[in-house]
């Protein structure tokens, strides 16, 4: 197979070069996971007759692979980032294709582990090589410009199924064996149609976990606890409480990511032009108060319309977390980024291997409880994001690091 640099990358056509090739993933990604998202809790109901506790141990057993992405850093000695990626992207698309074959708690729960790996391998490998290929200066406007490019293609897989679910009468599983089908087939094309890009830094292939990147460890962690009570109980509160169908829930869906497909573009210009310390600022204390209004629905009994609006707007505070990337980016040793890398993505799922689980129960007892608390992790978010400094680099990754250079001059 053909090794070029980054360089030589771009005297290729233009569909050949590395930033279309991370466009190529950010369409084939969506297709297989955020469909397999948005059947999910619609398919577990109806099908396994899943209840709260049920949702939870499933997105434990999500986040397993997740917690074990550090193994990212012993494949990558034997296979390359580019190979390893386009390989859990097809495993991803197989599994979601074969999901509804299985339509019991056991099946349901091997088909998400594996499903789980191929996406959380990808996701790693794939933030690895967004900050390797895309040059600081243009790295927000072109994490933005990709996470539009997600959404819009989720806009369409979505609106497929609201437009045609009723109508031609499909199943989960002819819905699932499609997404999953293209996903598997686009990452397969992917694999052979581009040669193998050299990055001007060689990455450390060793486990790495370094002091100075305390903050950014931190961050990752607190991400990861209060996302998970996102992803497992707002969807499903919207199936349990409301009663919505399938068409319903991926209305919903298409609502947020329709706003998510102008916003992303602008969100990457908003952290270039206001920073990281600002927008995550900004995106943890909307979260405070989005959560508080999530556990203001089931406590003061609000309706279908706000919790809906809450849906929409929780994504679009949580499309500000590209800025986190760009602040490792800005302090990160190049050869570190691929074992950091995996590291951060496993310190982001430690509490998602057992708050799923954990809160599933409480969910039982009250649900409002579940979003409370969703709304404290946002708050320590808030504090620990004050510690980033305005302009942050290697040697100024806290306030602390810009305050004792200050006082040593």
């Amino acid at each position: 197979m053909k090794y070029i640099t980054l360089a030589d990358a771009q005297h290729q056509p233009f569909w050949r070069r590395p930033i279309f090739l991370l466009f190529v993933m950010a369409l084939a990604m969506p297709i297989a996971f955020n469909t397999w998202s948005a059947l999910l809790n619609n398919f577990v109901i109806e099908v396994a007759d899943f209840d709260g506790s049920d949702i939870g141990w499933l997105h434990t057993v999500r986040e397993i692979p997740g917690f074990l992405a550090i193994g990212v850093i012993a494949l990558i000695i034997f296979i390359r980032e580019q190979i390893l990626g386009l390989a859990a992207l097809i495993m991803l698309g197989v599994a979601t294709a074969l999901t509804a074959q299985f339509p019991s708690m056991g099946g349901i729960l091997t088909l998400t582990m594996l499903s789980s790996i191929g996406f959380h391998y990808y996701e790693t490998v794939n933030q690895s090589l967004q900050l390797q290929w895309i040059a600081k200066k243009d790295a927000p406007r072109v994490l933005g410009w990709l996470m539009a490019m997600g959404s819009a293609v989720t806009f369409v897989a979505y609106g497929l199924i609201v437009l045609l679910w009723d109508r031609m009468g499909l199943s989960y599983n002819t819905v699932y064996m499609i997404s999953g089908g293209l996903t598997a087939m686009i990452a397969l094309f992917c694999l052979f149609a581009y040669p193998q890009f050299e990055a001007p830094n060689p990455q450390l292939k060793t486990f790495i976990l370094r002091k100075r990147y305390w903050l950014y460890y931190a961050l990752q962690f607190m991400a990861g606890a209060r996302r998970q009570i996102f992803v497992v109980f707002a969807g499903f509160m919207m199936v349990e409480r409301f009663g919505f169908d399938v068409h319903e829930i991926t209305s919903l869906y298409l609502l947020t990511l329709m706003s998510n497909v102008f916003i992303a573009p602008m969100v990457g210009k908003v952290v270039g032009a206001f920073g990281e310390r600002r927008a995550l600022l900004f995106e943890y204390a909307g979260l405070v108060m989005v959560f508080l209004a999530y556990g203001g629905v089931y406590f003061f009994g609000w309706g279908v319309l706000i919790a809906a609006g809450l849906y929409v707007v929780d994504h679009i505070f949580f499309a500000l977390a590209l800025a986190l990337k760009t602040y490792f980016q800005k302090i990160a040793d190049p050869q570190d980024i691929a074992p950091t890398a995996a590291v951060a993505f496993t310190i982001n799922h430690i509490a998602a291997v057992f708050l799923p689980a954990g809160l599933g129960y409480l969910w039982l007892v009250s649900p409002a409880a579940v979003f409370v608390a969703a709304a404290s992790m946002a708050s320590i978010s808030f504090i620990l994001a004050l510690l980033i400094p305005r302009h942050p680099s290697k040697g100024h990754e806290t306030v602390f690091q810009h305050r004792l250079t200050v006082a040593a001059d």
